[in-house]
């Protein structure tokens, strides 16, 4: 580490003790990889946000205390918690930080962040379970590969909750992490890693999102655009234990994943083929519509619509065909064709977000100028303006 590293590194460190949050614009290195040196070893400092989970919170500490690679600590962010989240935590030995009000997983997150002393900040949901190994992959790969700047993982192929919807959610995030690229441009915070370094020189979380949504991912965009490297590391897994209802399945697909997430293709003008955004899936999105508006049709006789709709729909199965025998291998033949009407339902509601995606974008836009021109104006009329 050079002689400037190590005093931006001494400043943070100061700053920190006096609980004051470093600068944004301000890149401070505390990775040897991130100075350019050899690697050092991976010190995984944890960092769990939980709001009123101390439930899930009790057994994804009961599962980190199994793990065979130890952290150097594990940093749990109670955000405005009502519940007996903090004995849970002391209970376990993990460093607790209380917040007043609940301000959402980004800004937790970043406290997290700004206590900790690894030089790896490993995220965990609160309602995930490390396997026994997942660690171990974390902090060998990072330390094998000084280049990589981050690396997340994916939900494993054993959920918890055995309900229909939460196992068809979980293993469908499963299998797309599964078969999506190495190499990512994106980030996944439910089970993540990144290089302190890193992290702090991109500004953390963006606490503009102020509940559960796409934090993570913009994350990822801007690790990528810095020039960083993120992977997706395909044996680095965790169980979910989620409980999902098919109403909360589709307003959080929605409301939390599929509006901001366009937003944030719109803003960047990207479009990356990979996660669940692939050729294939867009595709399936045009296929279901052309199903459904040809079918509306072939109730009023329309036999030529009858005939669109029943090749969108085998076109559909064969786009898909291989995540659906995911689905059979794994709980069987009857559970794979119940699958099949939800992940078209999935389609169809994404379809709805991309119309609807650049209004959003667009009335986003018109507010934030109208909120500039009204404090500009404000500003003018001041005395002191």
């Amino acid at each position: 580490m050079t002689v400037a590293a190590r005093v931006r590194a001494e400043k943070f460190r100061r700053e920190r003790k006096r609980g004051k949050r470093a600068a944004a614009n301000e890149v401070y290195v505390t990775s040897t990889a991130e100075a350019g040196t050899e690697p050092e070893a991976a010190r995984l400092s944890i960092v769990i946000p939980v709001h009123d989970g101390a439930g899930v919170l009790a057994r994804c500490l009961d599962a980190l205390d199994r793990s065979v690679w130890r952290p150097l600590e594990c940093i749990v962010v109670a955000d405005g918690c009502r519940d007996d989240t903090a004995a849970v935590a002391a209970r376990h030995g993990a460093t607790l930080i209380a917040l007043d009000r609940r301000g959402g997983p980004s800004r937790a997150r970043n406290r997290g962040a700004a206590a900790a002393n690894g030089n790896v900040l490993v995220f965990l949901d609160a309602d995930v379970c490390v396997h026994a190994d997942t660690l171990g992959r974390i902090g060998r790969y990072l330390a094998d590969h000084p280049d990589v700047a981050a690396i997340m993982g994916s939900y494993d192929d054993q959920p918890v909750e055995p309900g229909i919807v939460s196992q068809y959610k979980n293993l469908l995030h499963h299998y797309v992490h599964q078969h999506s690229r190495v190499d990512a441009w994106t980030f996944w915070a439910g089970c993540g890693a990144v290089r302190t370094a890193a992290f702090r020189a991109v500004g953390g979380f963006d606490e503009s999102y102020t509940r559960p949504c796409i934090e993570d991912i913009e994350l990822g965009v801007r690790l990528r655009r810095s020039g960083r490297r993120v992977v997706l590391a395909h044996d680095v897994q965790v169980t979910h234990l989620k409980r999902w209802t098919l109403p909360r399945l589709v307003l959080t697909d929605v409301r939390d994943r599929a509006l901001p997430w366009l937003m944030l293709m719109l803003r960047d003008r990207t479009l990356p083929s990979d996660l669940n955004i692939r050729r294939e899936h867009r595709a399936s999105v045009v296929l279901i519509w052309i199903m459904v508006l040809a079918s509306a049709v072939a109730l009023r006789g329309g036999r030529g619509a009858l005939i669109a709709a029943s090749v969108a729909a085998a076109l559909l199965v064969g786009l898909n065909f291989d995540l659906y025998r995911f689905f059979a291998r794994r709980r069987g033949v009857a559970f794979a064709v119940v699958c099949v009407p939800l992940h078209w339902l999935y389609y169809g509601y994404c379809g709805l977000a991309v119309a609807a995606a650049p209004f959003w974008y667009a009335a986003h836009k018109i507010a934030a100028v109208y909120r500039r021109t009204r404090r500009h104006a404000t500003l003018r009329g001041s005395p002191h303006g």
